[in-house]
């Protein structure tokens, strides 16, 4: 079990927020498959305390996704205080302010991992949003602007010292972007130096991974985000892995065809049929990349307007992928079956 400050998550995985992909209808599927934290889409504090309709929107949850964290990005202390407030007033279980966030958007505001550049800022931001919630309060960074001002340690103290109740590391710097590989060893000194959790991130694309990183590092926790794309079941095996010392099989085709149905349906209740066929282009990518004949399927799917059709297309693929694995079966061993018949 995690805890963060009063708020008990029943297992070490969380699920990192992502723009454009942790909306309610991805933060139901993946606690499905036994997520401990879901955290929001990143929120604009400046939009929220404006009252803007869309940026309200990312604050919907359902009562199942709890523990539910909601993610800030800003730059002056005073308007995260506000934003704090509204989030605290809505209902979330922990907030979460991001420092990281390499996007250019982003950064040339002043916010995400802009800020770890300014220390001195960080520490104002920390004090004026610890002051205006009681909820559980995290952060989370990245290792520094780039490699030669990594000041993660420096981060992570001043959060400690400040009231933040645990911290996120994702071991790269904003000028890596995400490229190259994290450097888990930042996360294991962090640990080593702070007494609130440590949460780590980075490069978890496995069960394996996320055991590795924890015997590497000693994290209380790991924060899964590219790895979790198109793959819900990430969670859930890790899990297994994790607990029992067992790597289950990757999803069948079916358990990805119904998961992709659910995903889309789900989606449509969201935000309507118009937009839940755009924003699901990227998913299908993800959720059918390395499947037989995939690419084709995609280069229709990406051409579908109507919910009607891409579900038909959706299920005319999976048909075919079934016809595939029947044939295949069939010649390899269909005639060898017969001779045991036969005998």
């Amino acid at each position: 079990m995690l805890q963060i400050g009063k708020v008990k998550i029943e297992n070490k995985l969380i699920l990192a927020p992502m723009a454009g992909i942790t909306n309610l209808p991805y933060r139901l599927i993946v606690k499905d498959e036994g997520c401990g934290l879901v955290v929001s889409e990143m929120v604009s504090a400046i939009a929220l305390v404006r009252g803007g309709k869309k940026t309200r929107d990312l604050l919907n949850s359902d009562p199942y996704e709890r523990p539910l964290s909601i993610q800030l990005f800003g730059s002056e202390p005073q308007i995260m205080a506000e934003a704090a407030k509204i989030i605290e007033g809505f209902g979330a279980d922990t907030l979460d302010v991001n420092m990281g966030c390499p996007a250019k958007k982003v950064v040339s505001t002043g916010s995400g991992s802009a800020l770890l550049r300014d220390p001195l800022k960080i520490k104002a931001l920390i004090e004026a949003v610890r002051a205006a919630v009681t909820i559980p309060f995290t952060v989370k960074i990245r290792s520094g602007w780039d490699s030669k001002s990594t000041n993660y340690l420096e981060i992570g103290r001043i959060a400690e010292e400040y009231g933040v109740d645990a911290i996120t590391l994702h071991s790269r710097t904003t000028a890596q972007g995400f490229g190259g590989m994290s450097d888990w060893s930042h996360i294991a000194e962090l640990k080593k130096a702070l007494k609130i959790p440590v949460i780590g991130n980075g490069d978890i694309k496995t069960p394996e991974d996320a055991k590795r990183m924890l015997d590497e590092t000693s994290c209380d926790g790991i924060m899964i985000g590219r790895g979790a794309l198109g793959n819900p079941w990430i969670f859930s095996r890790t899990l297994k892995y994790l607990e029992e010392g067992v790597l289950e099989k990757p999803p069948s085709e079916k358990e990805i065809h119904a998961t992709i149905r659910r995903h889309l349906e789900m989606l449509a209740d969201y935000l309507g049929d118009k937009w839940a066929v755009k924003e699901f282009r990227k998913h299908i990518s993800w959720y059918t990349k390395g499947l037989s004949h995939s690419a084709d399927f995609r280069k229709s799917a990406f051409h579908i307007d109507n919910m009607e059709d891409l579900l038909d297309e959706t299920e005319a693929y999976f048909e075919t992928l079934e016809s595939i694995d029947d044939d295949f079966f069939l010649q390899a061993f269909g005639s060898h079956d017969n001779e045991i018949s036969a005998q």
